[in-house]
């Protein structure tokens, strides 16, 4: 198994993994919408087939020629990508690694605090507005009845600077920016809530492992420590030299991220433990520490 297709490859996780993955000799192919960055994807080592994750053919020509399929191409919504790819594969025993999202334990608790940390044994019955994509997941998981070694990992909040094109995670920079607008340190509502997060090579780390390890049909949670938001923001305000945090509406969250950025980016909880990463892959991630990257 040497040959591998990454979806999302110009992004921020597919990136680093992609660079993870030469540095031990894998061949990588990536699948990109436009030849905007093939040189640069080429120059590193990348392989690229161009073309749509919507497009079947382009998608199974491309599988067809591959080991394993890593999936990051703003998969976690997208039910049709999942599907298509999961078809292309079926009855072939390869490899699909899909990229989902711990948004799914949200509970829209607009800031409050919320300490239950989840699982991957423990029953989810995510709230309406996530639901899409613990059905996606419990799909894809259950392709391994069609000969698909298929496994998901959840990441949390990523963190820490990409290996590949592009440099910069989405929730913190995010958080970064509206504080500097704003002149000090925001959170939301109380922002006690609390989100797990995780290094982007250590989550890079994960993929590798689990490509090389996990069984079919395996489900893991990748995170390396938690923070709530109220604290990110008071590091935030004390590295930018800014007015010391205070909250904002949720509304006004809402407003500028969107509902889902909103209501479970930033305002409800987030939190997990990767035990299972750790016992059944022997993950070691190194970086513990969002607030001393901040």
């Amino acid at each position: 198994m040497k040959k591998i297709l990454i979806t999302g490859i110009t992004g921020y996780i597919g990136g680093t993994i992609a660079q993870k993955l030469l540095d031990k000799n894998y061949t990588v192919t990536g699948l990109v919408r436009n030849e905007a960055h093939t040189k640069e994807l080429h120059t590193i080592g990348i392989k690229t087939v161009t073309g749509s994750i919507h497009d079947e053919a382009v998608l199974q020509a491309a599988v067809s020629d591959a080991d394993a399929v890593i999936h990051n191409a703003d998969s976690a919504d997208d039910a049709y990508a999942a599907d298509s790819i999961i078809r292309a594969l079926e009855g072939t025993g390869k490899t699909f690694i899909f990229t989902s999202g711990s948004a799914i334990f949200g509970g829209k608790e607009n800031g409050e605090r919320n300490d239950f940390v989840f699982t991957e044994d423990f029953p989810l019955q995510p709230r309406l507005e996530m639901a899409s994509r613990v059905l996606i997941n419990q799909h894809i998981l259950r392709s391994a009845q069609k000969n698909v070694r298929s496994i998901v990992i959840v990441p949390t909040m990523v963190y820490g600077e990409g290996l590949g094109l592009k440099k910069d995670s989405i929730q913190l920079p995010a958080l970064v920016s509206f504080s500097k607008k704003k002149g000090f340190g925001a959170y939301f509502g109380k922002g006690e809530n609390i989100w797990s997060n995780i290094h982007i090579e250590d989550l890079a780390d994960l993929y590798v492992l689990a490509l090389e390890q996990a069984k079919a049909g395996s489900l893991y949670y990748a995170e390396n420590g938690a923070s709530t938001i109220k604290n990110l923001a008071e590091k935030i305000s004390e590295r930018y030299n800014l007015q010391p945090a205070r909250s904002v509406t949720v509304q006004e969250a809402v407003d500028t991220f969107g509902p889902a950025g909103g209501y479970f980016g930033f305002a409800s909880n987030s939190l997990c433990r990767s035990d299972k990463a750790r016992t059944e892959l022997h993950w070691k991630p190194q970086h513990q520490s969002i607030e001393q990257y901040i």
